[in-house]
């Protein structure tokens, strides 16, 4: 910890070398923002300078006045709450001179999407290099989800798709990339949960409460990690996160859901208060699903879901400094369907083992009593009726900035996350009992440091340091690894060249993660169940047949034994270079290559033994090589007039790519795996085409596709989501939007060894809302029917496909009232 205070202190000294002062005084930009409907002023609209990350607030009058505007060509937005959506202007700004910009807010605007997670800063989604997908608040209100894999479910054409063991613990997949190449986060920072490790566990994440959600799609891994091989998501939860800047008076939303075929039920709310500079802000509330049903009559046993989630913080916002301190709670439990039968099958095997070993030992007891003690905790496992998992994590964040720093560096930001999670595997039994399993401790300190260049000519910047510092323990019946230690630690740089017509973008990350296991009380409790097997293969001839072929068939996977718990550290670097060229009028070219770098996660090193979670008895290899991965993504993207289209093509090529290879064999009555390296490749395509019809009216096209493989082998690798297409309406008239949708996925045949092919299917939804807004207050109510034909079909992603499809027909209803 102490090297961690170093790190600290030294990324703050350097920051507070640049002495703060106002940037040379060259020009303004002001104008106004009003209502399109009544023509009245807009107070509270967020007006933010893109290029320049500043951003400030309508007065009482609408009006607004940017102060110190170095010459240059600029985009500005505005926007309300989400309400009044992202309108955009361009404004010229000379030396000495000042631009006026007026700006007319309407509900039916089209939005002028804005991401903060692709570069570490404020920019259009048309002019990221990267894919970005955006939701706001209204967007989420719209189809009220559990978890972050259902709410981005069917986004077809964004090569997004879901991953699950049941609803509550559905995590998104992102080109094909899932677990632990795919980052999620929390307002920048890795949310601290276990949900990359196995299908069955989930994000505490409550998306009802989130004021934005982005998916950066490729590699991230140069700003958050070799974690973002794959592509990241950002959960936003307010609006300050980035905007740091004070505002005077309430803000606050209360929100309620309720829907058919799960028996949803929640509730959230949340405020902002401030006074003068500082600002005091809390939210909380929860959901609640129900067993869900299924097409053709039932309903899927024990995938119920439960999640309540609360915090609040204090912030003080000076010209020059920013500090703000949060803490969150978050508590769930998620039902694990069909995980009683794989857990059954576990304790079987190993009462069989224990009776075994229990009648070498008999000779020294009486044996009616020992036939009693077998028959009672035989019959006690045939009582276990469900498996849920309880999680809860408490969270401590702290962010700290200065900005209108004078000299090389403009601006530098601390952020500061200390995380303690937990999860209980709980099994539950038909008399009303209940155990605990095993239980999972992730403790988990994470720090972050960027600074922000000031523009030289066409180069602009950021650098920055990022490190963790990690505690995990497992214990019970799945403790498939020893505790450990992991620590990581990485310095980054992305810099960018801005030639009007075309920016060159390049940067270079170098990343370290050391992983100290404890020492295993399962490889001693190993050791000694071995030596005891050996010595009454040799005293004990007397055995039966039957008995004989069971310790065969133990021996046959003890003889691998768990990984050795050796100190493993990983050093490498990921660098990137892209180009953005501007094509014709609204159009632009985009390529890049990155080469990325990721260390193999604990799981993958040192795991050994049945999991239930994902199918499968897992064998870790602690000599596993970190994975280099090179791709090329190249999009086309136009944004004019009555159209809107993107089309991408992406390339990843790996070596040493780590994957779950199946060895054919059955081990606990679980197909066994062990964690291999071979070469691989990920390619595919994306597009999307949005026409408008009629003023009202638009036309929405999608499609995306994905093509993974082992190439040693030419073997496809697992879970990927098969062919999607999608067309869609979308008619908004003043607070008014109706949007239909038809979703078609074709057969996946492309599988894995041991996975089943799925049928393709098509599946409708319709989603309306209507929306009545006022100078300082708004309603929404939103609707979502589901799966409108009942359709019987089933998510090639999902572990238990093969043994439940997905939701049949259902409506859900969301009410809304934001307040600014």
């Amino acid at each position: 910890m102490s090297s961690l205070c170093i790190r600290l202190l030294a990324a703050s000294a350097l920051a507070i070398f640049a002495i703060p002062g106002l940037a040379q005084s060259t020009g303004t930009v002001s104008g106004t923002v009003s209502m399109k409907e009544t023509g009245g002023p807009l107070q509270g609209a967020n007006v933010l300078i893109v290029e320049l990350g500043r951003s400030i607030l309508s007065d009482d009058d609408g009006g607004f006045t940017f102060d110190n505007v170095p010459p240059g060509t600029y985009h500005v937005v505005a926007h309300l709450d989400h309400i009044f959506t992202e309108a955009a202007k361009t404004v010229e700004v000379g030396s000495g001179s000042a631009a006026s910009v007026d700006f007319l807010l309407s509900l039916a605007t089209e939005r002028y999407e804005i991401t903060v997670t692709a570069s570490e800063r404020h920019e259009p989604t048309f002019e990221s290099f990267q894919d970005v997908e955006s939701l706001n608040a209204y967007d989420l209100a719209e189809g009220t989800a559990i978890s972050l894999g259902e709410a981005l479910d069917h986004r077809v054409g964004t090569g997004i798709a879901k991953r699950s063991f049941g609803p509550g613990s559905s995590r998104p997949i992102i080109r094909g990339f899932d677990g632990d190449r795919v980052l999620i986060m929390e307002d920048g920072i890795n949310t601290g949960t276990l949900s990359s490790q196995s299908g069955d566990h989930g994000e505490l994440v409550n998306v009802g409460q989130l004021a934005r959600l982005e998916i950066v799609k490729g590699p991230a891994a140069l700003l958050y990690s070799g974690n973002a091989m794959g592509g990241t998501v950002n959960a936003i939860s307010r609006h300050h996160e980035h905007h740091p800047h004070p505002h005077d008076g309430f803000r606050g939303f209360l929100s309620g859901s309720a829907g058919t075929a799960n028996a949803l039920a929640g509730g959230n709310a949340g405020f902002e208060v401030g006074v003068g500079r500082v600002m005091l802000w809390g939210h909380g509330g929860g959901i609640r699903t129900g067993d869900y049903a299924v097409p053709e009559g039932g309903q899927v046993f024990n995938s119920g879901t439960q999640m309540t989630n609360g915090g609040g913080g204090l912030g003080w916002y000076g010209n020059s400094m920013y500090l703000t301190a949060e803490a969150r709670v978050d508590r769930g439990e998620f039902g694990v369907p069909f995980a009683h039968e794989f857990h059954a099958h576990h304790h079987e095997d190993e009462h069989d083992d224990e009776e075994d070993h229990d009648h070498e030992e008999g000779e020294h007891e009486e044996d009616e009593d020992e036939d009693h003690d077998e028959e009672e905790h035989h019959d006690e496992e045939e009582e276990l009726e469900r498996v849920s998992l309880q999680s809860r994590r408490t969270s401590y964040r702290l962010n700290w900035g200065l900005r209108n720093l004078a000299g090389p560096v403009e601006s530098f930001s601390l952020k500061l996350a200390l995380t303690d999670w937990r999860h209980d595997e709980i099994e539950h039994f038909h008399d009303g009992d209940s155990v605990i399993g095993t239980t999972f401790n992730n403790d988990r300190l994470t720090y972050r440091g960027v600074f922000e260049q000031a523009k030289v000519g066409a180069l602009s910047g950021r650098f920055g340091i990022w490190g963790v510092d990690r505690a995990y323990e497992v214990t019970g019946e799945e403790s498939l690894s020893p505790p450990i230690d992991q620590k990581g630690l990485a310095f980054f740089a992305l810099e960018e060249l801005d030639f009007e017509r075309f920016k060159i973008q390049f940067g270079g990350r170098v990343e370290t993660q050391r992983y100290n296991p404890a020492y295993s009380e399962r490889e001693g409790h190993h050791d000694e169940h071995e030596e005891e097997e050996d010595h009454h293969d040799d005293d004990e001839d007397h055995e039966e047949e039957g008995e004989d072929h069971d310790d065969d068939h133990d021996h046959e996977h003890e003889e691998h034994g768990p990984p050795d718990a050796v100190d493993r550290a990983f050093t490498g670097a990921s660098a990137a270079v892209g180009i953005h060229a501007d094509t014709w009028r609204g159009g632009a070219f985009i390529a890049n290559f990155s080469r990325s770098f990721r260390a193999p996660s604990l799981e993958e090193l040192y795991n050994f033994g049945p999991h239930p979670g994902n199918r499968a008895f897992e064998v870790g290899d602690p000599s596993l090589d970190a994975e280099i991965g090179n791709g090329i993504d190249v999009s086309l993207r136009h944004q004019e007039g009555r159209v809107r289209a993107e089309f991408n093509l992406f390339y990843y090529d790996f070596s040493n790519f780590i994957f779950p290879f199946t060895t054919g064999e059955l081990v606990d009555e679980f197909l066994e795996i062990e964690f291999t390296q071979r070469n691989a490749r990920f390619t595919g395509a994306e597009a999307n085409l949005g026409i408008a019809l009629h003023d009202a009216l638009r036309l929405n096209l999608g499609m995306d596709y994905v093509d993974a493989k082992d190439t040693e082998t030419n073997t496809y690798l697992p879970r990927i989501p098969p062919l999607r297409g999608r067309i869609g309406f979308d008619l908004r008239t003043g607070g008014f939007r109706l949007s239909p949708e038809f979703v078609m996925a074709s057969e996946q045949s492309r599988t894995f060894t041991g996975e089943t092919s799925t049928p393709g299917y098509t599946v409708v939804n319709l989603k309306a809302a209507y929306t009545i807004a006022r100078q300082d207050l708004a309603h929404q109510f939103a609707a979502e029917v589901f799966n409108v034909g009942d359709q019987l079909y089933r998510n090639h992603s999902s572990f238990i496909k093969d043994l439940a499809p997905e939701i049949g027909r259902g409506v859900r209803f969301t009410y809304t009232v934001r307040f600014f």
